[in-house]
């Protein structure tokens, strides 16, 4: 749970259990595995049980719904930050159902469900065709091979808002054949002690598709890598190349966040049919 996320793309995130498995290469360094490891919850992989919150938890929505009513800005809640809600358990089955309710009863917050499981959503959710306007439903995509897999699932849901989340961007990736069926774009590249750096020109044709098909474009972070150029030359020996690029490892918050001198944090229109 976190009122007020750092997360650039949301402003809360909550989360209805922690723990998943890995799915692709998006998974080999995961964050939220790492995190839950450090705070002595054994919750990943396949046999782990998984951890669970009480009412309390799962009352703070209803607190942030009741104060967005009447503002003129809709929070974005992220779902779930630290596992799939479409994990396909049926242990998790209860939990989902009470997601469900809490998101019908929460209509003054958009909720953001990115699953790395695009295939199983239209089996798990309970709405058919007539999905509440107030979710948004999203895909990873760190490669073309793994678009490939899983947009032709997204394209099909009929959610008010369809985004893919490129991050981390691991591979060239061209969404033209997509473009139909996306209302919003998310990239950035790995964070971390093990974080494989992107390529600018990865970023770039996503940014020059987006332009052209009127989609908005949210690059959230270089990550631990940036570009090799300018000052940054000086600020480390560490290096990577990456398609004739050399890439420099100088933190997170050295490399920042603007892509081609341009801080770019677009947010999607609502779809309602």
């Amino acid at each position: 749970m976190a009122k007020n996320s750092k997360i650039e793309w949301t402003t809360h995130t909550f989360n209805p259990w922690w723990g998943c498995v890995r799915m692709s290469p998006a998974c080999k360094f995961c964050y939220a595995e790492s995190w839950s490891k450090r705070l002595g919850q054994d919750v990943w992989g396949a046999h782990a049980d998984r951890r669970f919150f009480g009412d309390k938890h799962w009352a703070e929505p209803l607190v942030w719904n009741r104060n967005a009513q009447g503002s003129k800005e809709r929070p974005r809640v992220f779902c779930a930050s630290m596992g799939d809600v479409f994990e396909d358990r049926a242990d998790l089955d209860t939990a989902r159902t009470r997601l469900w309710n809490l998101i019908e009863a929460t209509p003054a917050l958009d909720w953001l469900l990115l699953t790395k499981r695009p295939d199983l959503v239209l089996h798990s959710v309970p709405w058919g065709r007539n999905w509440p306007t107030n979710v948004w439903l999203g895909t990873t995509a760190e490669n073309q091979e793994w678009a490939n897999k899983r947009l032709p699932s997204l394209a099909k849901i009929p959610a008010a808002v369809r985004f893919i989340s490129a991050e981390p961007l691991l591979g060239p990736l061209s969404l033209a054949k997509w473009t139909h069926a996306i209302d919003w774009v998310i990239t950035g590249g790995e964070s971390g002690s093990k974080a494989r750096p992107s390529s600018p020109a990865w970023f770039r044709t996503l940014l020059n598709e987006c332009m052209a098909a009127d989609i908005p474009f949210h690059f959230k972070q270089w990550g631990d890598w940036a570009p090799g150029q300018g000052e940054n030359l000086a600020k480390t020996r560490a290096a990577s190349v990456v398609d004739g690029t050399t890439m420099l490892r100088i933190g997170k918050k050295a490399a920042g966040r603007l892509l081609d001198g341009t801080t770019w944090d677009g947010l999607p229109r609502i779809r309602l049919a």
